[in-house]
């Protein structure tokens, strides 16, 4: 028997059916889905600094369990003393089972270790993406604080094929994001 991430079981049981009923979709197709989650870490200081660039490429594969790439800048800035092609930061793309296996760690171990957390905003991009933003890569428990030199951020986003944020915050929130209670007026 094939391995199956538990969430991605949920997804099928659970989801599909709950919000088929909300929504009212005629077809199980036309439920939205989770296609990819990117990881993405800014390095600003890495123009100064060349070592910061590989530490934060070495934390992000312990984070996803997948090699982490170089992002480049495009174009030269002389007052950030910015060249054309220098490594300014690292990404991670994930799909399928290791895309489920990150988000299942995210709610239930990373996202907890925030110290005084009340749950995530539930400001979408308007097109049923979401992108969270951690300010310190120490809440996974991958990473040894101890070898830690620099607190670095990163934005995690999620890509849905959800056609309004509606439809993409429904999703999310069934698959345990824990958003705030946003009282509407």
């Amino acid at each position: 028997m094939a391995y199956v991430a538990n969430l991605k079981k949920k997804y099928v049981e659970e989801i599909v059916p709950a919000l088929k009923d909300e929504f009212s979709y005629k077809s199980v197709m036309q439920v939205p889905k989770l296609t990819k989650i990117v990881i993405n870490q800014g390095v600003g200081q890495a123009v100064a600094d060349k070592k910061l660039i590989d530490t934060a490429q070495e934390e992000l594969t312990l984070i996803t369990g997948q090699k982490a790439i170089l992002t480049m800048s495009k174009k030269d800035i002389s007052n950030f003393k910015l060249r054309k092609k220098m490594p300014i930061g690292v990404k991670v793309t994930l799909r399928r089972d290791t895309m489920y296996e990150f988000l299942e760690r995210l709610i239930c171990v990373a996202l907890p270790r925030i110290r005084d957390f009340k749950g995530i905003e539930n400001k979408f991009d308007g097109r049923g993406n979401y992108t969270l933003g951690v300010t310190e890569q120490i809440i996974f428990p991958e990473i040894d604080i101890d070898k830690i030199n620099k607190m670095l951020g990163l934005e995690i986003t999620f890509v849905t094929t959800a056609n309004s944020d509606e439809e993409a915050f429904a999703l999310l929130r069934e698959f345990g994001l824990p958003f705030k209670n946003i009282k509407k007026n």
